[in-house]
């Protein structure tokens, strides 16, 4: 099991990445599930576009973009992460910077976890998981 944290063409937010990863692990169990090989790419605006673009025919900017490689219980997937769009939101919602990029990071888990946000009442259920997990973190 591995997580690992890179960047593309920006530089690395300041997490403390064993202490994330724990926590990961942590937050994946509550699911019953274990960690395979999960990969989170720090990029720009422009970089999330062009994956938007290129893979999910989408022409707009998000905070995160989760392929999804899981087998069984076990978690695997590329986790591409906007740090402008964290930031931008971060602003918007009057939360810290380090808050909003933590809840992103989880987010990314609970899609792999099975917890969607699109349909209806599920936006709901996803920021309740999200809370959890953060609670977890602190």
């Amino acid at each position: 099991m591995a997580v690992t944290y890179q960047t593309e063409g920006i530089k690395m937010p300041e997490i403390k990445k064993r202490e994330t990863t724990e926590w990961i692990k942590a937050v994946a169990a509550s699911y019953g599930k274990r960690l395979g090989e999960i990969a989170y790419i720090f990029c720009s605006d422009e970089k999330i576009l062009e994956v938007n673009r290129q893979y999910l025919q989408h022409d707009y900017y998000t905070d995160i973009i989760t392929f999804d490689y899981c087998e069984g219980d076990r978690l695997s997937g590329d986790l591409f992460i906007s740090l402008d769009t964290v930031r931008t939101n971060a602003e918007q919602f009057g939360v810290s910077y380090d808050n909003e990029l933590h809840r992103v990071i989880i987010h990314g888990i609970l899609h792999l976890c099975g917890i969607n946000d699109k349909g209806p009442g599920e936006r709901e259920i996803m920021e309740a998981a999200e809370n959890k997990a953060l609670a977890m973190l602190h």
